[in-house]
């Protein structure tokens, strides 16, 4: 699975099994849910999966019934900027703060950093 980065001053490839960076084609940004909630800074959505990046502690809300419900996900994580559920698999999702990247493999649960940074992020998507 590739997630795709775009920073201010490029866009990267980051193959997640292998960690392998590399240059990537632009990509555009998908259309984010509207949500009614207060102060979102992004959101992605899969399937009944939605993700709002908040500006709160913690950063994230987390629904699995399109919305209907919410649980926060993501103590310990800074104020993030970009996050994307991945189409295939609304279980992986991933979530950028200024320039650190963070990915949960169970819905939003347990939250790993991976080990890049990457100079003023912008946006995710999935290759």
């Amino acid at each position: 699975m590739i997630l795709l980065v775009r920073t201010a001053e490029a866009t990267v490839g980051l193959d997640l099994e292998s960690g392998e960076l590399a240059l990537a084609e632009p990509f555009d940004d998908e259309p984010q849910p509207v949500l009614n909630l207060p102060r979102v800074l992004a959101a992605s959505a899969a399937g009944a999966t939605v993700i709002a990046a908040v500006d709160a502690k913690p950063p994230l809300l987390v629904s699995h019934d399109a919305g209907m419900t919410w649980r926060d996900s993501g103590r310990g994580l800074p104020v993030g900027q970009a996050i994307a559920v991945a189409p295939m698999a609304p279980d992986t999702i991933a979530f950028a703060a200024h320039d650190r990247l963070y990915l949960s493999r169970d819905g939003g649960v347990f939250w790993t950093a991976l080990g890049v940074e990457l100079p003023e992020i912008e946006a995710l998507g999935w290759a």
